[in-house]
């Protein structure tokens, strides 16, 4: 009923602008035509000024709308959620315990209404610059306080940079940590923690299932119920640098300008010290592989991917060409992230052989001062290609050489590779991450990876004809 009427409020304002231009386009006969256009410029103008006002004046009427239903739901659900029962003896459970609610409610709802007039009425600051959330995604290591305090640390504004705290699991423990905080960050938790029904060939994944339950209520939450444009999505295992709100500001206008881009990540696959030029934390790519671990997406995209959103491997999913749709994300040369999660879902192998490894840069970067234009795909495809074509080529042998005497012919070089299992062979000598992803390999544009090696800027490139993944 009340998405009927805000139908029907908004038709009435467009159907009112319509009549309104014809009449000021279509004088009478009988008008002054010079003093008319005089007249009608003013009317324009206040037009113009009339119609912002109704839609400030809707969008607020709209945004209490989503108040009132977030307030009962989150009511509903904060109670549920910390039951840890299934979904339908939570429902019994609730009409058993509505004496006990009505008793609670005055104070729960000023508590929940503070909450949300903070969270879900506010897109933009009064000097234009948007409030991006930062969506922290928890489960059961009560190790979250290190990310939350480094979060809370670097971050220079809190109405800017509001935190949400999602916890999925249940877990009491995590769930103290998280409330010491207080009104410094916002907490959320995932209600329904009925098991999943897992094919028995995949029981024993059966955490990236739930992980993938998670991530999709909780953008829900962020983007259709706590109403908010953009977001930055960090696992409750992330160190972050100080300049990593500065990092996601900066970037923030070029997201929004370039349809070819659909996220900003602060994570560099190929991070570690001897594959990074720490001489440039100002250095920034685009990649076609979606790198995670801290990054930043739009409603837009929400828009898109919820409806699909898959039941696991939510990261291999969201890499499909399905998906990607040939965008591309924003990436460091210095890791804005690193993880301090050896124990979790992924195999802690992983962690010992690469991860541990990852520099997180230590410099603040002034981002929002820079011209980053030269992110914009028309722009980067020709200054970048170029570069890395313009490059001479060395071999894999003498980029490797210890020999003084086999001095490379200039600062920026390519190595090419014609073949998945060339790139395979050339990057795991080089110390590279060696796999694909969708065809894609990690840090990858247009097949080209960059990175820094013994002083180098070094392109491992295809042939310059390369038409497109190979996907099979």
């Amino acid at each position: 009923m009340k998405n009927k009427y805000n139908l029907c409020v908004f038709a009435s304002l467009v159907l009112w602008a319509v009549v309104t231009y014809f009449l000021l386009l279509n004088p009478p006969p009988n008008i002054d035509k010079k003093k008319h256009k005089q007249t009608q410029r003013q009317q324009l103008r206040e037009l113009q000024a009339e119609m912002r006002d109704l839609i400030e004046s809707n969008n607020q009427f709209i945004n209490r709308l989503r108040l009132e239903q977030l307030q009962a739901y989150v009511n509903r659900t904060k109670q549920l959620g910390s039951l840890g029962l299934p979904l339908d003896q939570q429902q019994q459970h609730q009409q058993q315990q509505q004496h006990q609610q009505d008793v609670n409610r005055s104070h729960n709802n000023a508590t929940d209404t503070k909450m949300f007039k903070q969270l879900s009425t506010r897109r933009r600051l009064s000097n234009g610059q948007p409030v991006i959330a930062v969506l922290v995604l928890s489960c059961n290591r009560v190790t979250v306080r290190r990310c939350i305090d480094q979060l809370l640390k670097y971050r220079s504004s809190a109405e800017q940079f509001p935190i949400v705290v999602s916890q999925d699991c249940g877990h009491q423990q995590t769930s103290d940590v998280i409330e010491r905080y207080g009104d410094r960050i916002f907490h959320i938790k995932q209600p329904d923690q009925s098991d999943i029904d897992v094919p028995p060939r995949e029981k024993k994944f059966k955490g990236y299932f739930k992980i993938a339950r998670h991530y999709g209520w909780a953008l829900n939450e962020i983007f259709f119920r706590f109403n908010f444009d953009t977001a930055i999505v960090v696992e409750d295992d992330l160190d972050v640098a100080p300049d990593f709100y500065e990092y996601f500001l900066g970037t923030h206008p070029i997201l929004e300008a370039d349809p070819s881009l659909w996220c900003v990540s602060a994570w560099n696959d190929n991070g570690k010290p001897e594959l990074i030029d720490e001489r440039g934390p100002h250095r920034l790519y685009r990649t076609d592989f979606f790198p995670g671990l801290g990054w930043m997406l739009t409603r837009r995209l929400w828009e898109e991917l919820a409806p699909k959103w898959p039941k696991a491997y939510w990261d291999d999913w969201i890499r499909q060409p399905e998906q990607r749709k040939d965008r591309a994300c924003i990436r460091p040369e210095l890791p804005r992230t690193k993880t301090f999660g050896k124990i979790g879902v992924s195999n802690g192998m992983f962690y010992e052989k690469h991860l541990r490894f990852i520099k997180l840069n230590e410099q603040f970067v002034p981002f929002t001062k820079m011209n980053l234009s030269y992110l914009l795909r028309d722009i980067y495809d020709v200054d970048f290609v170029d570069q890395v074509y313009r490059a001479p080529i060395v071999s894999l042998a003498d980029l490797k050489s210890n020999d003084p005497r086999k001095e490379l012919p200039a600062n920026e070089v390519r190595v090419p590779y014609y073949s998945r299992q060339q790139y395979r062979t050339q990057a795991k000598m080089l110390g590279l991450m060696d796999d694909f992803k969708s065809g894609v390999p990690r840090t990858g544009y247009r097949g080209i990876v960059s990175f820094h090696y013994r002083g180098y800027r070094v392109h491992l490139a295809p042939g310059s004809s390369w038409t497109g993944y190979d996907i099979s």
